[in-house]
């Protein structure tokens, strides 16, 4: 009978433990959710499996939750409902259909956030919302080069750490139909290589901005794989993502 009851009193004791560690892990995971989107119709980056994998590692790091697709049929007011972020992942082309516009308007009206990456600037450009959304549309770039970027702006998370002025490698993008009405983070020296056809003097090449209701943080570094290994743009891109999730104040 004492074996019995210590028995179950072990059996007891083990179940509990579980419940505890359950709790604790739910307590630790899912400061908020993230959806991964990287559909494309035109161009599609190697890259686009490696900044998935670097969110995933982020979100182990920083405990945030991610799911990850192409399938445009998720964009809808049910799914969408579950997320405080959509990261458009170096989507190029016309991906959306009017439903599916529709209720990327409302998930941004409804005050969730926005992540654009790279090529998300070479999207839906005949969708004059999701332009000014995103804050450009992407006009043309050189051969992949290293360049002086400028830091002109630190009072974002996603440039709290980087130097005033930083070394970087990537395919550099110029735009056209620039949203004056963003704040500009990061701008590329165009004396310090070969733009042809470039923006001159001012040449954003990271923003952020509230539009419609939500969050939208868009940077245009990212079109190499290694560029997911850098700690500094890892720190940069996961900045974007928590400020986008949780739209604290920055100042």
């Amino acid at each position: 009978m004492n074996r019995m009851k210590q028995y179950f009193q072990l059996i007891l004791m083990m179940v509990l433990m579980m419940c505890f560690s359950l709790e604790t892990m739910a307590q630790q995971r899912g400061q908020f959710r993230v959806l991964i989107f990287s559909k494309t119709q035109g161009f599609r980056h190697q890259a686009i499996p490696e900044a998935a994998a670097a969110i995933k590692r982020l979100s182990k790091e920083h405990l945030f939750d991610v799911y990850v697709s192409e399938d445009a049929n998720l964009i809808n007011d049910e799914n969408l409902a579950k997320y405080d972020v959509l990261v458009m992942n170096n989507t190029t082309g016309t991906i959306f259909n009017e439903e599916q516009r529709a209720a990327f308007q409302r998930f941004v009206q409804s005050g969730k956030g926005v992540v654009g990456i790279h090529s998300a600037t070479d999207t839906e450009y005949d969708w004059e919302w999701y332009n000014k959304m995103i804050g450009a549309q992407f006009k043309n770039h050189p051969h992949n080069q290293t360049l002086k970027l400028d830091v002109v702006n630190r009072n974002h998370p996603a440039t709290y750490h980087l130097p005033e002025k930083w070394i970087w490698t990537d395919e550099l993008y110029a735009f056209k139909n620039f949203n004056q009405e963003v704040t500009v983070l990061i701008t590329a020296d165009e004396r310090t290589y070969d733009a042809k056809d470039g923006m001159g003097d001012f040449h954003p090449m990271a923003w952020y901005h509230e539009f419609d209701g939500g969050r939208v943080f868009y940077t245009a570094l990212g079109h190499l794989e290694s560029t997911y290994e850098d700690k500094d743009f890892l720190k940069h891109l996961y900045g974007g993502i928590w400020w986008a999730a949780k739209g604290f104040p920055i100042d």
